[in-house]
């Protein structure tokens, strides 16, 4: 039998289902790899438009630290803790507005955002500003909508050394309407062209960008992948947290699921089976 260790966990502030809904979600210890870091609760800031990632940074940091020796160990645990993600970076085009529109309605948007998205973008960019090093495996092309995402995320201070960029296809874009009655969002998804694949990066490119990680995030995009990287971290008995989203099928999780230390997903999305 297998026992669980359910931990509290909340999404960082670039993801707009925890500005609009503050959706708590759960982080399930699954796996026998005793973990090397921990997972540090973090409340995300309300919906507000953003200022330069490097001015978020500063700000959040400055806002977050405790008090005298406290924020020294938090300090000193953030320097030496190392996470790699591997999975999803979007642009994200966000549209307030007062309802969602009706089949065929024309409406207007209260606020407009552009900003850096995607699962792995996202739980990266929380991570480099709690003040851990940060780095990531995912996929642009060379489009200027790559251009943006690779600025945003070299701003936020994540190691985009290991970002793969295609010559040519389109980077993922995200259009989400954020709806202020129902506190709920919609998005919708251009993905990306070429796919990210095993074969984009080498075995020596893999093993470079593991080397000395602490925690591996997979959010399951490009499943083929993640699951080439998962398996590598497990050889190396790198702790594996899942991100378990319901677009995946139950084959794909399955598979990295089998891999995970953690598994993080909505409040209603465990099943027992």
């Amino acid at each position: 039998h297998t026992h669980f260790t359910l931990v509290s966990y909340l999404p960082n502030s670039l993801n707009v289902a925890s500005r609009s809904q503050q959706l708590p979600a759960l982080a399930v210890a699954v796996h026998p790899h005793p973990p090397t870091m921990s997972l540090i609760r973090y409340l995300p800031s309300p919906y507000l438009p953003l200022p330069s990632a490097a001015a978020r940074r500063r700000g959040f940091l400055q806002s977050a630290a405790p008090p005298g020796a406290r924020a020294a160990a938090v300090h000193v645990l953030a320097a030496n803790r190392v996470v790699l993600g591997c999975g999803l970076v979007t642009l994200d085009y966000l549209a307030t507005v007062d309802a969602y529109p009706r089949p065929d309605d024309k409406i207007r948007s209260g606020e407009l955002q552009i900003s850096g998205g995607g699962n792995a973008g996202n739980a990266l960019t929380g991570a480099a500003r709690l003040g851990l090093n940060t780095r990531l495996i995912s996929k642009v092309a060379n489009d200027e909508i790559g251009g943006t995402v690779l600025s945003e995320l070299e701003e936020a201070g994540i190691d985009v050394s290991h970002l793969i960029i295609s010559d040519g296809g389109n980077t993922t874009f995200v259009y989400v309407i954020i709806d202020k009655k129902t506190k709920t969002r919609t998005c919708i998804i251009t993905s990306g062209y070429p796919p990210m694949v095993p074969c984009d990066i080498s075995m020596s490119n893999l093993s470079a960008a593991l080397q000395d990680v602490n925690l591996l995030y997979l959010d399951g995009y490009s499943h083929e992948m993640a699951l080439s990287v998962g398996k590598q971290a497990d050889l190396m008995k790198i702790p594996i947290l899942v991100d378990a989203e319901p677009e995946r099928t139950k084959t794909e999780l399955e598979h990295l699921l089998d891999l995970s230390s953690y598994i993080v997903c909505s409040g209603k999305f465990p099943e027992v089976s």
